[in-house]
C-alpha cells in the first residue's frame, strides 16, 4: 500500500508567478546554449540469440546485421506468421556513437518510446538501466557514464520478447503481455532519441527511470465564440548544479505561419542546488484556432528556461487547443455534440512484413484515411499507442482513446500496481496530445475502488487536461466517466455511452461475391474452434450490408432521440491485423481496409453513413461492388445511401427505387447484368436529388499501372524511411479490371530494399516478389538504405504490359550516430474538414416521456429499476405468467407513438407480450431480437399509463450465432445475468422508454 500511495504523491512543489508581458520576439538562444534533442535512430546493429559478452565496449561485433531503427527483430514474421508463432527470443541491439567535446559537463538522456518486452542497457561495459513493462517510453540518464569527444560510446541493449517474461523483482508476468491481441514484433520496434541539455534544465515526460514530469501545456476559460482562452505553461524545472540559481520562465506560442501570437515570462525564483520545482506561467489568448475532428490545427508552445536572465534551455511542445464536454449521455467538442463513429484498432497498427516500424507519414496514410472516411475516433486496443501515433492523430484530426494496458479483466495485486503505474506513465507521457478525449482503464469493467484509483492519477497529472476516464462497460459507475460494452448497444442520460467495439465479423477484400472470381459464396470456410465460423468468412457484399446494419443499431438512438441516447461506437477493425483471428486466414480480417490499406467496400459505407457530426450533414450515395459479369449473371444490387429514396439506372434505363432497410440500405433484387454503366441517384422525400454514385464495365486487362507514395518531404535515405507502391490491373482506357488476378512479377533496382505486400497464398506471399493483384490491386513496400540515389521498379505479368517507376531516395545527414531530422516533426497537419461548425449537430426526432411512477403485479418494490436509466438492474415477475404485467404512469398525457425497450436476453429471448395505453391496446405480438434496445412503433394514441403484459411463456434461440470471445467463452456467457435462460413465464425489463413523434 506504502508503494501504492506514493504513486499519487506530488512530486514537485507548483510555484505560482507573477506574469509580465512582453513583446513578441524570436526566441533568443544560441548554439552554445541551447537544448538539443537528436534521432538515435541510425547505425544500430543487430544480433539475434542471447550473446555473452555482447555487452562489453570492446565486443567485436563487426560480422551483426546493419540495421536503422525502428526495427522489430522479427518483422519478417508480420503477416506470414499467426500471432501465436511470432518469433520469441533474446536478442542484442548495439550502436556507436560519439558527442561533441562541447557537450562536456551537460545532461544527457536517451528516450526510448518503447522497447518489446524487458531490457537491460549497457553503456560502455557498465549495465544503466532495466526497463521492462515491454510498452511505454521510458529514459534514461547517462550522464556520468557517456564519454565526449573522438571517443568512441557503445551502447549495448539486451531484450527478451518471450510471452512468458515476468517481472523480475516480484516474478509478477505483465496482463498486457497477451498472445490473443498484442502481436509481438520484439526489441526496439520504435524510435529512440538523445537530449542534451545544461544543468538547469526542464525535465522529460518519462517517469520510468527518470521519475520526471516535464512540461504540461493546457488551457482553460476556453471561450469558443469569442475565440480565446487561458493558455497555462508548466514545467517542471530540475537544478544540477552545485549553488542555488535564480530561474525564470517564459512561454511563446507560435501559431502554424510561425507567427509568434503570445509570449509571457514570469517573474524570477531562487532554485536551490539538486532542488526540483514546477514553474508555471499563463497568459489570455485571443484568435485561437481550434483542434477539431478532421481538423488538426497545432501550435508549437516554447517553454524557455532562464538562469539569470539568460535563456538556457528551451523546450517545444506541439500542441492543441479543443473544449470538451461529456454530459446528458452525449460528448461535446468545442461547444457542438458529436456522436463517436470510428475503429477499435489494434495498438500494433501493423502492416505485412515490417510490422507496426514504419515512418511518420505511413502513420498519418493510414490515420487519415480513417478521417478520410468520416470517421472521428480510434480507440486503441489494450496497450498504449506508440507516441508517433498519437502524434499522427494530432496531425490529422482523429480522436484517440488511450488505454493503459490489460487484458480481458480486472487484476488484483502487483498486476493492477503494474496497470496503475502505466497509466500514469502514458498520461504523463500524452497529456499535451490534444487528440486524446478518453483515457481507457481497462478493456473490460473494474472495480469502483480500481476506477477511483485510476482518476485520481488522471486527477494528479492531467487535471485539465478535458478527458474523460473510464472503462469498458462500467453502466452502473459512479465515478467514470464513460462507458458502454463490446457489440452490444448502450444508452445513458448521464455518462455517455459508446460501444467499444462492434461488428466483429471478417471478409478478404478479393472475395466480391459468389458471382465473380474468385468466387466465394458468403460464408464459405472451416469451422472455428469446431463452431460455425461463417460470419468471419463474409464476401464484400456480405460484409458491406453487416456494416450498416450493425451501425444502424447506434445511429438509431442518436442523440436527438430523446433524454437516453448513444454516443456512437466504434467499430473493430480498421486495418485487418496480425493478431487472433477466427476466419480461413491467420490473422485478423475485420478491417475495412486490407492490411495495406486498401479499402473494401464496407469503408465506404461508413463514409455514406457517417458524414456529420451527429445527423447526417452531407449526402453520399456508394453503390456495393463492381460492374463486370458475364451475361447471364443476375443478382441482388445494394447501394448505400444518406438518402430517403434511391432510383438504380443501367445504361440510363431505371430499374426502380430500392427496397430500404437499416436507414441506408437500398436493395435491388435480382438484376440482370449488362455492358455499361450502373448508376444510384439517391432523393429526398420530395423528390430533390441528394447525392449520385457510378460505376461502370472495365475492358479487358490491358496493363499494369503504378503509382508512387511517399513522405511529403521525400523518401530519405535513413535505412528506415518507406515507400508504398500501388499496382493495378487496367483497361486500354486505364480503368481497373476488378476481376483481375493477374499474378504480378517485380524487379528492384538501385539503393532500396524489397519488403513487399501480402495476398491470400502460401505464407501470405509475405516478402515475395510475385505477388496477386487480388481484385485488380495490390500494394507494396520499399524500404530505403542509407544511400540516396534512383530507385527503379519494375512490375510485369503474363499477358500484360509492364510498368516502370522511377524514383528518387533523398540524402539523410548523420553525423557519428546521430541526425538532427526527426520525421514525425516534418509532417504536415491536415486541416481539411474546417473548424468545428456552428450550430446545432442534429434535429430532435422524437421526445421522450418521463416515467413518474409504476404498479406491477408482483415485486412491485423493484419496478422503478425497470426506468432507472441503469442498464445493470431490472425488474421482473415472479415467473407466474399471471403477474408478468407492469403499468407505467406517465408524467403528463402525451400522444404516445413508440415504446423502446431494454429486455433481459434481448439477443436470445422473444417475449409475447400485449401493450395497452389507457386500456386501449396498441400492440400484440413477440418482441424481436436484438443487441439492445427493441423500437416498437405504435398508431399515434393519447394517454398517460403505460401497460406491458406478458402473454405467453418467451422462447429463446439466440439470434446472432455463438459470438465467441478470445477466451473461447461465448459473449452471452460473459454478459448479465446466468438466469436469463430460465423461468420462462417471467417479463423482465432492464430499461422501458416512451416517446412521442415531435
Amino acid at each position: 500500500m506504502k508503494q501504492r500511495m506514493n504513486l499519487f504523491r506530488c512530486k514537485a512543489c507548483i510555484v505560482l508567478l507573477i506574469l509580465s508581458i512582453t513583446s513578441s520576439s524570436a526566441i533568443p538562444l544560441t548554439k552554445g546554449n541551447r537544448r538539443v534533442k537528436y534521432n538515435f535512430n541510425s547505425q544500430w546493429i543487430l544480433k539475434v540469440g542471447d550473446v555473452e559478452g555482447a555487452d562489453k565496449a570492446d565486443f567485436d561485433d563487426a560480422s551483426w546485421t546493419k540495421i536503422a531503427l525502428p526495427r522489430a527483430f522479427n518483422e519478417d514474421d508480420a503477416f506470414k506468421a499467426p500471432i501465436e508463432d511470432h518469433t520469441t527470443n533474446i536478442v542484442w541491439y548495439r550502436k556507436h556513437f560519439k558527442l561533441s567535446p562541447s557537450d562536456k559537463g551537460k545532461k544527457v538522456f536517451l528516450e526510448f518510446e518503447g522497447i518489446r518486452f524487458g531490457g537491460d542497457f549497457y553503456l560502455n561495459g557498465k549495465q544503466i538501466a532495466i526497463h521492462e513493462n515491454g510498452v511505454m517510453a521510458f529514459g534514461i540518464d547517462i550522464s556520468d557514464d557517456v564519454v565526449f569527444g573522438n571517443k568512441e560510446n557503445v551502447l549495448a541493449v539486451r531484450i527478451d520478447n518471450s510471452w512468458k517474461y515476468a517481472e523480475r523483482a516480484t516474478g509478477t508476468t505483465y496482463q498486457w503481455n497477451n498472445i490473443n491481441f498484442n502481436a509481438n514484433y520484439g526489441g526496439i520496434p520504435k524510435n529512440v532519441f538523445l537530449h542534451i541539455t545544461n544543468k538547469v534544465y526542464q525535465t522529460l515526460p518519462l517517469y520510468s527511470n527518470l521519475k520526471t514530469t516535464g512540461t504540461y501545456i493546457y488551457a482553460r476559460e476556453i471561450n469558443i465564440t469569442k475565440k480565446n482562452a487561458l493558455i497555462f505553461a508548466e514545467s517542471e524545472v530540475k537544478n544540477e548544479h552545485s549553488a542555488a540559481k535564480t530561474v525564470s520562465l517564459e512561454m511563446q506560442i507560435e501559431d502554424m505561419g510561425g507567427h509568434v501570437i503570445k509570449k509571457i515570462k514570469s517573474l524570477p525564483i531562487d532554485l536551490k542546488a539538486g532542488e526540483t520545482k514546477t514553474l508555471a506561467v499563463n497568459s489570455l489568448v485571443d484568435d485561437l484556432q481550434f483542434w477539431s475532428w478532421g481538423y488538426g490545427y497545432l501550435y508549437d508552445v516554447y517553454t524557455i528556461l532562464y538562469v539569470d536572465n539568460i535563456p538556457v534551455d528551451v523546450v517545444k511542445t506541439r500542441t492543441g487547443f479543443r473544449k470538451t464536454a461529456f454530459r446528458n449521455g452525449m460528448v461535446e467538442l468545442n461547444d457542438r455534440i458529436l456522436q463517436m463513429k470510428g475503429y477499435a484498432q489494434r495498438t500494433s497498427n501493423e502492416w505485412p512484413s515490417v510490422g507496426m516500424s514504419v515512418p511518420a507519414w505511413l502513420s498519418d496514410f493510414s490515420n487519415r484515411m480513417i478521417v478520410e472516411g468520416n470517421g472521428n475516433l480510434v480507440r486503441w486496443m489494450h496497450v498504449t499507442p506508440w507516441k508517433q501515433d498519437v502524434e499522427s492523430c494530432d496531425r490529422v484530426g482523429l480522436i484517440q482513446a488511450m488505454p493503459a494496458g490489460d487484458a480481458e479483466k480486472d487484476v488484483t495485486g502487483r498486476q493492477w500496481e503494474q496497470r496503475v503505474e502505466l497509466m500514469r506513465d502514458a498520461i504523463i507521457y500524452n497529456r499535451n496530445n490534444p487528440s486524446i478525449l478518453f483515457y481507457e482503464s481497462g478493456n473490460e469493467s473494474i472495480s469502483e475502488d480500481h476506477m477511483a484509483e485510476m482518476k485520481a492519477v488522471r486527477d494528479l497529472y492531467d487535471p485539465y487536461g478535458g478527458r474523460a476516464i473510464g472503462s469498458r462497460e462500467m453502466l452502473d459507475s459512479k465515478i467514470a466517466e464513460y462507458g458502454g460494452e463490446m457489440l452490444y448497444i448502450n444508452k445513458s442520460a448521464r455518462i455517455p455511452m459508446w460501444a467499444t467495439e462492434y461488428s466483429r465479423d471478417e471478409a478478404l477484400r478479393k472475395y466480391w461475391d459468389e458471382f465473380s472470381p474468385p468466387y466465394h459464396k458468403d460464408g464459405d470456410g472451416p469451422l472455428h474452434k469446431g463452431k460455425d465460423a461463417s460470419d468471419y468468412n463474409r464476401n464484400q457484399d456480405s460484409f458491406a450490408k453487416e456494416a450498416v446494419i450493425r451501425w444502424f443499431d447506434y445511429f438509431r438512438v442518436r442523440p436527438g432521440t430523446g433524454k437516453r441516447v448513444s454516443s456512437g461506437g466504434t467499430n473493430i477493425i480498421f486495418s485487418d491485423s496480425n493478431t487472433h483471428y477466427r476466419g480461413a486466414e491467420n490473422y485478423r480480417r475485420s478491417g475495412e481496409v486490407d492490411a495495406m490499406r486498401i479499402p473494401k467496400d464496407a469503408f465506404y459505407a461508413h463514409r455514406v453513413m457517417w458524414d456529420g457530426w451527429v445527423d447526417v450533414e452531407n449526402h453520399r450515395t456508394h453503390i456495393v461492388g463492381h460492374w463486370n459479369y458475364t451475361p447471364q449473371t443476375i443478382k441482388d444490387i445494394l447501394v448505400v445511401s444518406s438518402g430517403d429514396q434511391v432510383e438504380l439506372f443501367i445504361n440510363g434505363q431505371s430499374k426502380g427505387i430500392g427496397e430500404r432497410s437499416s436507414q441506408f440500405l437500398f436493395t435491388f433484387k435480382d438484376i440482370k447484368w449488362q455492358v455499361g454503366k450502373i448508376e444510384a441517384i439517391s432523393y429526398s422525400n420530395n423528390k430533390t436529388e441528394l447525392s449520385r454514385s457510378e460505376i461502370k464495365t472495365a475492358g479487358e486487362p490491358f496493363a499494369l499501372k503504378m503509382k508512387v507514395m511517399n513522405a511529403p518531404d521525400g523518401f530519405k535515405a535513413d535505412g528506415a524511411d518507406l515507400a508504398l507502391i500501388e499496382v493495378e490491373t487496367v483497361d486500354k482506357d486505364g480503368n481497373r479490371c476488378p476481376t483481375s488476378e493477374a499474378l504480378a512479377s517485380f524487379t528492384l533496382s538501385g539503393p532500396a530494399e524489397w519488403r513487399g505486400g501480402i495476398a491470400q497464398g502460401k505464407e501470405n506471399y509475405i516478402l515475395s516478389k510475385e505477388l496477386p493483384l487480388e481484385s485488380g490491386v495490390n500494394r507494396v513496400l520499399i524500404r530505403s538504405t542509407n544511400n540516396a540515389g534512383k530507385v527503379t521498379l519494375t512490375a510485369s505479368a503474363k499477358g500484360l504490359k509492364p510498368n516502370t517507376v522511377s524514383f528518387e531516395s533523398v540524402p539523410f545527414i548523420q553525423k557519428n550516430g546521430l541526425a538532427e531530422y526527426i520525421s514525425g516533426e516534418h509532417q504536415p497537419s491536415y486541416t481539411e474538414r474546417g473548424q468545428t461548425p456552428v450550430g446545432a449537430s442534429f434535429t430532435p426526432t422524437r421526445q421522450s416521456i418521463d416515467i413518474v411512477a409504476a404498479t406491477a403485479g408482483s415485486n412491485e418494490d423493484k419496478a422503478n429499476l425497470s426506468y432507472d436509466d441503469n442498464e445493470l438492474s431490472e425488474w421482473t415477475n415472479d415467473g407466474n405468467i399471471r403477474t408478468g404485467w407492469i403499468k407505467y404512469e406517465l408524467e403528463r398525457d402525451a400522444t404516445i407513438s413508440e415504446i423502446e425497450l431494454k429486455l433481459t436476453g434481448w439477443r436470445m429471448r422473444s417475449y409475447p407480450i400485449i401493450i395497452n395505453i389507457d386500456d386501449v391496446e396498441v400492440y400484440k405480438g413477440d418482441t424481436e431480437k436484438s443487441l439492445g434496445y427493441i423500437s416498437i412503433p405504435i398508431k399515434p394514441t393519447k394517454g398517460r399509463f403505460v401497460k406491458i403484459q406478458l402473454m405467453g411463456q418467451s422462447t429463446d434461440e439466440d439470434a446472432f450465432g455463438g459470438i465467441v470471445e478470445v477466451t473461447g467463452t461465448k459473449e452471452l456467457d460473459l454478459y448479465k445475468d446466468p438466469n436469463a435462460l430460465d423461468a420462462k413465464g417471467q417479463l423482465r425489463i432492464v430499461e422501458a422508454e416512451v416517446y412521442e413523434t415531435l
